[in-house]
């Protein structure tokens, strides 16, 4: 099963937004994410529905901040993704007589309940611009510009 990159992604993109770009089009932030510009619509669908960014079309048109990263957390990035699966583990899909797998079952959702809640008060801790701020400390650290990054270098 591939890994969702979706959050990443999303919160790539939301950095960009804020750090070098303050408008883009979906066509450039495929190139930088290395997607194609429907997976970027959709990622940012969900952004747009929960009131982080905005969109215009046409000429001059394209993805926009319309909140300070400060006010955007790891958890209102995950749930504007519309709350995916945190672990790809856990108990069998089909019931099961047997009460071997029965035991097995609870365990694993009991586990796996306690970390999912713990995951997501800590997302709920972090926000969007304590990403943008280590990615400051990271350039620095190395000596480089902050803006934009080289690596990131195929956007427009």
């Amino acid at each position: 099963m591939p890994r969702d990159n979706r959050m990443s992604r999303s919160l790539h993109a939301l950095i960009h937004l804020d750090r070098h770009v303050k408008r883009a089009t979906s066509e450039a932030m495929a190139k930088m994410l290395g997607t194609n510009p429907v997976v970027v619509r959709r990622m940012m669908s969900g952004l747009r529905e929960k009131g982080y960014v905005v969109s215009e079309k046409g000429h001059g048109g394209g993805w926009e901040l319309s909140v300070k990263l400060s006010a955007i957390t790891l958890l209102d990035v995950y749930q504007a993704m519309g709350s995916p699966a945190l672990f790809s583990i856990g108990p069998a899909a089909d019931p099961s007589p047997c009460l071997v797998e029965h035991a097995v079952d609870e365990r694993l959702d009991q586990a796996l309940n306690e970390a999912e809640a713990l995951l997501l008060k800590r997302f709920s801790q972090i926000t969007v611009a304590d990403i943008a701020d280590d990615y400051l400390h990271k350039m620095a650290k190395l000596g480089l510009e902050a803006e934009p990054h080289p690596l990131c270098s195929n956007e427009s």
